[in-house]
């Protein structure tokens, strides 16, 4: 048998000398800077004096003060709901657990003391430190037991012990008010 040679193929592409000593680079993105810059003032200064033009120049949002709205899918702090006599609403079907991707949340069950319903959750623990908020949990649950609209935006803690929500957190945050009180004001409806 003979033997089979493989020549390897450059891709890399080479760069030029004014490339390599990093100069011709460095001018090049400060002119697309001021050029950016120049454009953006020019149709500021037109809107100002009263000329309106189609384009508009860019704006920068001051967060904590101004808001551009929030999506109306917004996925935020999960919480669960309770049932008209305030016992949690979660019958420990476990498809919440079964469904989530990121395995962050955790349920023990046990029978309900009332003999016409199913069962209840005795713990219901999520890790926010692993939760990819996909909102799988709230469209598998059939009770509506879990929800994710509390308004609640960040989510950090000091230590990976305050990440896990067990179930006196996750209920306590149904009735706490968001850290923005203008949530559903600057919610954007569905188109």
């Amino acid at each position: 048998m003979g033997k089979i040679t493989v020549k390897k193929i450059d891709t890399r592409t080479h760069l030029t000398f004014l490339e390599r000593i990093y100069l011709w680079e460095i001018i090049r993105g400060l002119w697309i800077t001021n050029r950016h810059f120049m454009i953006n003032i020019f149709f500021h200064l037109l809107n100002l004096i009263g000329i309106k033009t189609r384009r508009k120049g860019a704006v920068t949002i001051q967060y904590p003060e101004q808001h551009r709205g929030y999506h109306y899918r917004l996925r935020t702090l999960h919480y669960l709901t309770r049932r008209p006599d305030g016992s949690p609403r979660c019958v420990g079907c476990m498809m919440c657990e079964t469904i989530c991707p990121a395995r962050c949340i955790y349920i023990v069950e046990k029978e309900h003391p009332d003999p016409n319903l199913e069962k209840q959750a005795l713990s219901y623990t999520i890790d926010m430190g692993k939760c990819i908020y996909c909102g799988f949990c709230v469209e598998s649950c059939p009770e509506d037991a879990i929800r994710m609209d509390s308004g609640h935006l960040e989510i950090a803690a000091y230590s990976r012990g305050e990440m896990i929500y067990p179930i006196e957190r996750l209920l306590a945050n149904q009735h706490d008010p968001a850290p923005y009180k203008d949530y559903g004001k600057y919610r954007k409806e569905r188109p």
